[in-house]
């Protein structure tokens, strides 16, 4: 889908930034053995692949438009390369030792060795040489470059950077727009350099300059995070400043807010008013030793994307810089080599808990400790409006944060902010041409007016052709009040039917039409498009805020049905049988002049 807007193109790209292969300790650990970075880009191309636990022939539908293969840069593609006899690993007495091991079949000893370095911080030395870890990291540029092609599939260099401090998810993704040449410049960083945010920061600031290579940081799974992915103080613990604001931004302009390890959204504890506020939420974190540990309530407002664009208000209010002023995406996280996120066609986390048996059984953990297949989410896509499908374009888009997230469906999605729009523009055939003119669009700033003009956002949310049709669209409003405190107000601004508003601004819920025994639903219940023209009743010039837009699904089934279904067992009572899948724009910000 293309939209012409200013004389450039816009293209609909759908993407995963964050997928894991055989590289990853942890997910050769739980049954990926073989499903390497080639797998995952043929696989995201539409082509059929084994799958690496079940054997089974498994293939998209639909092929992504581009895909960030990022494995762990802790002992990236290590294990494999020792087990295989790797000759420049033999010379190295760990890696003698592992490969021993696992001739011996103690190879989960080996693997539980390794994953305990990486928990820890401390790798062993013989692994950390420049030119082990060049070895495995060719290998990762050389596949990308071969499986990019500009203009039809784009395959970026990337990885993950694993900080787990005390058990705390500060993992970010990097993507980068490096090429073959450019990306054998440099190492990945990883937690054995450091697992501080800031370090990672001034490394992409060095290694850019160094090399040329733009790189892009994204955060993922706040949820768990135990307060410390959202603070109001830095590493150090002093209060967050200009520099650590704009140095952040620079790196992380886009947060991950959805996926397999649940929706970091917003929490029912924080948004006590949003009635769609307990959508698959994911209640362990990664503690070492103690497989039952949660996140904390007192954490939460650090841990959740809503409370953190407020935060990232408030600290504006005192500082003048914005440290969490960032747009939205979701991806998968899956450790398959598998990039899946429907709720009919979902592969799970780890490979081993790829099969309905493996998903419903509780002695089936996954990592996290003591989680099964059933805990997670079948969730979620990157959706990209960029000039072409590039490495340099999307990175691009990257940075504007004109992206949206949605939890798998390819809802297609354009929001635009400014004071000049009329409730006909969204009838118009030239929507997205009329929102480029008159306004900004998602991810961006209003120029305020003059006077005390009233923002209005330009929407236009179309269902995904092969999956549900549309229940409502709202606009989650935060902004600063007199009193220097940060608020949050839900408005229902468009929706199928002829239901009507409280006088709460509350929309009854659609009807579910899913047929637990047949998992049929009836799309005839929803809309196929909702586009709105939205004021702000309630705007205050005077007020810093932010508005973004959240879709809803009319409810659909959930992966465990699926598997319930397949299985012909009682779908368990823990998890809800029928989900809304949902869409979420990039925020768009007001500041008073």
């Amino acid at each position: 889908m293309s939209e012409t807007a200013q004389g450039q193109e816009r293209q609909l790209l759908w993407g995963d930034t964050h997928l894991h292969t055989s590289y990853s300790i942890d997910a050769y650990l739980m049954g990926n053995k073989d499903a390497t970075p080639a797998t995952a880009y043929r696989f995201a191309k539409g082509l059929p692949v084994v799958h690496p636990y079940s054997g089974v022939k498994v293939q998209l539908q639909r092929p992504l438009d581009f895909l960030v293969v990022s494995d762990h840069g802790e002992y990236l593609g290590i294990i494999q390369k020792i087990f295989a006899g790797d000759p420049l690993l033999m010379q190295t007495e760990i890696g003698r030792r592992w490969k021993q091991m696992q001739e011996e079949g103690n190879g989960r000893g080996a693997y539980f060795e390794a994953v305990g370095h990486a928990n820890k911080g401390k790798p062993a030395e013989e692994l950390q040489q420049d030119k082990v870890r060049a070895s495995v990291w060719s290998e990762i540029v050389d596949v990308a470059e071969r499986y990019n092609e500009p203009g039809t599939f784009t395959a970026f260099v990337g990885w993950e950077w694993s900080s787990i401090t005390d058990g705390a998810n500060l993992h970010r993704v990097i993507l980068s727009d490096a090429n073959q040449e450019s990306g054998n410049q440099f190492l990945p960083y990883s937690l054995f350099d450091s697992d501080r945010p800031e370090d990672l920061w001034n490394w992409l600031e060095a290694t850019s300059e160094r090399t040329g290579v733009d790189f892009v940081a994204i955060p993922h799974n706040s949820n768990i995070s135990k307060g410390l992915m959202f603070p109001l103080t830095d590493s150090t613990g002093a209060p967050i400043d200009a520099d650590y604001a704009r140095t952040r931004m620079r790196w992380e302009p886009v947060v991950e807010v959805t996926q397999i390890k649940g929706d970091s959204e917003t929490h029912p504890d924080l948004s006590p008013d949003d009635e769609f506020a307990d959508y698959e939420k994911f209640e362990k974190v990664m503690q070492v030793g103690d497989k039952d540990a949660a996140p904390a309530k007192e954490d939460m407002a650090a841990n959740y994307v809503r409370s953190a664009l407020k935060r990232g208000l408030s600290v504006a209010e005192k500082i003048d810089a914005n440290p969490y002023k960032f747009g939205l995406i979701g991806s998968t996280d899956a450790h398959t080599a598998l990039s899946t996120a429907t709720e009919s066609n979902f592969w799970g986390k780890m490979a081993i808990d790829s099969t309905p048996a493996n998903t419903l059984d509780a002695n089936k953990a996954v990592i996290p400790p003591s989680s099964t297949g059933a805990d997670m989410s079948a969730a979620g896509r990157a959706a990209v409006w960029a000039k072409e499908n590039t490495r340099e374009s999307i990175l691009a888009a990257f940075k504007r944060k004109e992206v949206y997230a949605t939890t798998g469906p390819r809802i297609q999605l354009q929001v635009f902010g400014g004071f000049n729009f009329q409730a006909s523009d969204a009838s118009q055939a030239n929507l997205a041409q009329i929102g480029y003119r008159k306004g900004t669009p998602m991810g961006g700033d209003m120029v305020p007016a003059p006077g005390d003009t009233a923002p209005s956002l330009l929407i236009s949310a179309t269902m995904d052709p092969l999956a549900a049709s549309l229940d409502r669209v709202q606009v989650i409003k935060g902004w600063v009040n007199d009193d220097g405190q940060a608020q949050e107000k839900i408005f229902n601004v468009a929706w199928a039917g002829d239901r009507q508003l409280d006088a709460d601004g509350k929309l009854p819920a659609i009807s579910n039409t899913v047929n637990l025994n047949t998992l049929q639903f009836d799309n005839s219940s929803g809309a196929k498009r909702l586009n709105k023209v939205w004021t702000d009743p309630e705007f205050n010039p005077e007020q810093r805020a932010f508005y973004y837009v959240r879709v809803l699904q009319i409810p659909t089934p959930r992966h465990t049905l699926y598997d319930a279904v397949a299985l012909d067992v009682q779908h368990p009572e823990k998890y809800p049988a029928t989900i809304q899948e949902r869409a979420y724009s990039s925020p768009i910000w007001y500041a008073p002049q």
